[in-house]
């Protein structure tokens, strides 16, 4: 069994984000990468899924040069192979054509099962995997938190909201958007380490495979959340107090 993991390079969650002199996006320039943390959830997924029924699990990422690295994380993790689909500038991409992009890389290599988080931690659409499964032809399924492999088939569980879940069967091959959590992330031990660097990563371009990717969405503006304090006073005794703070809490605020 082939299972495909789609991964993304993102800045690191403790990272000091600072915006560009552009305004329209963050400086990269000293920060560190890794992979997107939902996206590392869909490859613990993959490598439990290959120790129970055996087979390959190859990483996909696309993106500059430096999204190597991440490629070479997942191989650390355990991956088998590696694609970098490389394209210095996927930042104004929109989600339909970065969908073809990763539709094409994943056909190239026709897996029974394509796995990626559920969203990115840098712009958090949540598309990328539902609009590339919709452009292959195949069935899929989101917020997955479990999964078991049956005779040329799936069986899901998928959180829904308010502490519910739907169980669903899927043909093969489909792909799965993994929710965050579902198992514990493992680390890249140094045998795993030594291992990856001579582990095959296969490099390819949009042209390669005949995308293209002229239609750009764009950012307008990247700014920190407006802080601001308000002090407000409440009268009467102190039932009615009590009172108007619970209905404060419960329409203005919303924490109740």
């Amino acid at each position: 069994m082939k299972i495909l993991v789609a991964i993304k390079q993102v800045p690191s969650r403790d990272s000091y984000l600072k915006v560009d002199a552009s305004g329209r996006w963050v400086d990269e320039s000293d920060l560190t990468f890794e992979i997107n943390e939902p996206d590392a959830y869909a490859l613990e997924e993959a490598l439990q899924l290959r120790e129970k029924h055996g087979g390959e699990v190859v990483a996909l990422c696309a993106g500059a040069g430096r999204a190597v690295s991440s490629v070479r994380e997942a191989l650390a993790k355990g991956a088998d192979r590696g694609v970098h689909v490389a394209e210095e500038n996927l930042a104004g991409v929109d989600t339909f054509h970065l969908g073809q992009l990763l539709a094409k890389a994943m056909a190239a290599e026709s897996p029974d099962l394509i796995l990626t988080g559920l969203q990115s931690d840098d712009l958090g659409h949540g598309q990328s995997g539902v609009v590339a499964a919709e452009l292959l032809g195949l069935p899929h399924a989101t917020i997955i938190m479990q999964v078991e492999l049956g005779e040329g088939s799936i069986r899901v569980k998928r959180e829904l909201e308010d502490g519910w879940f739907q169980h669903m069967t899927l043909p093969l091959p489909a792909v799965l958007t993994i929710q965050s959590g579902i198992s514990k992330l493992r680390y890249a031990t140094l045998m795993g380490i030594k291992k990856a660097r001579t582990k095959e990563i296969k490099t390819t371009t949009a042209a390669e495979l005949g995308v293209d990717l002229g239609a750009h969405a764009s950012i307008e503006k990247v700014y920190a959340p407006p802080r601001s304090k308000q002090t407000l006073m409440l009268n009467g005794s102190a039932q009615e107090q009590a009172a108007q703070l619970v209905e404060k809490l419960q329409r203005e605020v919303r924490v109740l």
